[in-house]
């Protein structure tokens, strides 16, 4: 007998500009001991329908306008809030997806994970204690009667989603509902998610909605896949039918947005453009502290044409490295030499030329994008500021950069926040070849998107590079996107390089462990 059953849910909004019907018509159910995905792209109306049955979405704007979701025999829909505020933390239990947002920032972690027992079970504060601390111990944290006591801020990513599962299992629920919990994690602390979430799952006996984007994060945990696009149910089954034989093409559209296959050189005479000895970027918390060694002694060599991929987990000093190449950030000791020119001896007009031959595609488009600019305006400032072109030329020269990002000319007048994740990348990207540049550095340039929307991101920066001769150093820590866009890659570990190679070596014939932990972490085995 299923866990849940939702039958026919619909679910609108109703804004300015009339009313968006956001779920239509969706029905899928859980099992007990199984785990049932919810597949498909932002805005398909997965969050929505999960969030609409426990009563989490405003009403205004959100309506519920039919179905059922029956939990052991009651119709969610019907219940009043009080009702639902008794099942919800105690039957029904969520991880969302930024546990950042979702934990209080002025409570200890461990006065946030008992409070569902003293408010659901009324348990007294000392056995209250005792149990978080041991569910801290099973999620993986470690010492947990030390950070029981510490602030979601010391944690990491990674640790601080384990003590988001740890807070929904704390009452031991029925089912949990898991929103997107891996999409911003390292591809070595998602798989620890995912083989946690999968082990408590059989272990407790719960049944496990998951919610997210990416059928490869699924593949080898699913017993039951659900795929929705535009707030419909396009296609559904277990995922060996799914993977072998899709019959909706928007299931297939997602099974061919996942990064496979490796990219070959066509490099035949590699020159060297970029050249680094001995880099090092070392910050210092105060005079008595030691300090970070964010950069240590790093040398590498990046060849004319070439995308080269810089790959570790956060923390292990890539995006530091990629800035210190432009001169973003501070260069404690070392060399960096750009075409035979050595970058770190260049100031005032020098530089700034320097600039305008190197650009960086930042991690998040919309921090790095000026809220008050247009496209237009964000577009012709690296034109109007490097001399690239007289200003009677400016709505020739940015329609051009438009075409060769995929923007449509409508969107010129437009502001960043009117724009998809996406569609900012592009202006980010259209942004960087502005000034026609010879280097770029790609931080993370598809860490927070869609799957398709991540593939289409890399075929445009590949037909890029090819179009403008780009030379790239690509940040990522995820190695299937790696193994897809790279012709060499390095490995970075606490701040120094520990393996480079070829991208056939390195995948093929990794020799350091920590490479090797790396590869068996990149999901969708049940893919290969």
């Amino acid at each position: 007998m299923a866990l849940l059953t939702v039958d026919s849910l619909q679910v609108s909004f109703t804004t300015r500009n009339g009313t968006h019907q956001a779920v239509k018509g969706v029905s899928f159910s859980v099992e007990p001991r199984k785990l049932t995905a919810i597949i498909g792209e932002s805005g398909s109306g997965k969050s929505v329908s999960c969030y609409a049955m426990l009563g989490l979405i405003p009403t205004p704007p959100g309506r519920i306008d039919g179905g059922t979701a029956l939990f052991d025999g009651r119709d969610l829909l019907s219940l009043s809030e009080g009702e639902l505020r008794a099942i919800r933390g105690r039957d029904i239990a969520m991880i969302f997806q930024d546990p950042m947002t979702c934990l209080n920032p002025f409570m200890t972690i461990g006065e946030q994970l008992i409070e569902p027992l003293l408010v659901h079970q009324k348990l007294p504060k000392k056995q209250a204690t005792e149990r978080a601390i041991a569910l801290l111990d099973e999620v993986g944290i470690r010492a947990p009667e030390t950070t029981f006591n510490a602030y979601p801020h010391e944690f990491s990513g990674g640790m601080r989603q384990r003590v988001m599962i740890a807070m929904a299992l704390i009452n031991e629920p029925r089912l949990l509902i898991a929103d997107e919990p891996t999409t911003a994690l390292d591809v070595t602390i998602q798989a620890q998610i995912l083989k946690l979430i999968a082990e408590l799952q059989k272990k407790r006996d719960i049944g496990v909605l998951f919610i997210s984007h990416d059928l490869a994060v699924v593949a080898d945990i699913a017993d039951h896949i659900v795929v929705m696009e535009q707030g419909e149910v396009v296609e559904q089954g277990a995922p060996s039918d799914l993977f072998s034989a899709a019959k909706h093409p928007y299931t297939q559209k997602l099974l061919d947005a996942i990064p496979t296959g490796q990219r070959v050189s066509t490099l035949t005479d590699p020159k060297p453009l970029i050249e680094v000895q001995q880099l090092r970027t070392w910050f210092y918390p105060n005079a008595k502290a030691a300090p970070v060694k964010a950069v240590d002694d790093v040398s590498l060599t990046i060849h004319r044409g070439e995308i080269l991929g810089l790959v570790g987990e956060s923390g292990s000093g890539k995006s530091t490295l990629g800035r210190a190449l432009l001169r973003l950030a501070p260069i404690t000791d070392g060399q960096v030499s750009f075409d035979g020119t050595r970058v770190t001896d260049l100031e005032g007009n020098g530089l700034k030329e320097f600039r305008r031959r190197m650009q960086m595609i930042f991690q998040d488009p919309f921090a790095s994008l000026n809220p008050r600019m247009t496209v237009y305006d964000t577009l012709a400032e690296p034109l109007l500021l490097h001399g690239i072109c007289a200003k009677s030329e400016l709505d020739r020269v940015i329609a051009r950069l438009m075409d060769d990002v995929g923007l449509a000319h409508s969107f010129i007048r437009k502001y960043p926040h009117e724009f998809s994740g996406g569609q900012r990348q592009r202006i980010a990207i259209g942004r960087a070849l502005a000034t026609k540049p010879e280097f770029i550095v790609a931080d993370e340039p598809v860490s927070a998107l869609d799957v398709t929307i991540q593939a289409q991101i890399l075929d445009l920066l590949m037909d890029l590079g090819s179009e403008y001769g780009l030379t790239m150093l690509f940040i990522s820590h995820d190695m299937a996107v790696i193994r897809h866009i790279a012709d060499r890659i390095v490995v970075m570990y606490n701040g120094r390089l520990v393996e480079q190679g070829s991208t056939d070596q390195v995948f093929n014939a990794p020799k350091e462990a920590y490479t090797q932990s790396l590869l068996a972490s990149i999901p969708g085995a049940a893919l290969q």
